[in-house]
């Protein structure tokens, strides 16, 4: 009888919130008075500048608080030599870390500079801009 009851109740519920609407959508026109706002609405090559130069500035304090961690395990190992050598290797590593983010920047800002002459860009020393392969 319980199972009969939940069964009815089941099948009115979804027979009134699961049906189907038939609701047909014209075109949307969405138009933004941009003078309304006091500000200029991204585009999504803005976007895309700001997301590569932000992974570069994280990469940046992710690599000083490494290191910064290595000098305070170095400071507070008190001298043994398994906790001097991990500190050291921190250190190191974040040595290194800093080291390819610079490569990294130098290889791409001269992809963007010499190479394609700023028609291509990354979003590093200009705006994104990504090339119309289909007109």
């Amino acid at each position: 009888m319980i199972k009969r009851l939940f069964y009815l109740i089941n099948l009115y519920f979804m027979s009134v919130f699961y049906s189907p609407v038939f609701a047909q959508a014209k075109e949307a026109q969405i138009q933004v008075d941009t003078g309304a706002l006091r500000f200029q609405i991204p585009t999504f090559s803005d976007l895309l500048t700001f997301l590569m130069r932000f992974f570069f500035v994280i990469a940046g304090i992710a690599a000083l608080i490494m290191m910064l961690w290595g000098a305070l395990a170095w400071v507070t190992s008190g001298g043994e030599k398994e906790g001097v050598q991990a500190a050291r290797d921190k250190i190191v590593a974040a040595i290194v870390g800093v080291l390819l983010i610079v490569v990294a920047l130098a290889v791409i800002w001269s992809m963007e500079q010499i190479v394609f002459q700023g028609k291509i860009c990354f979003g590093l020393s200009c705006m994104v801009t990504l090339p119309a392969l289909l007109k």
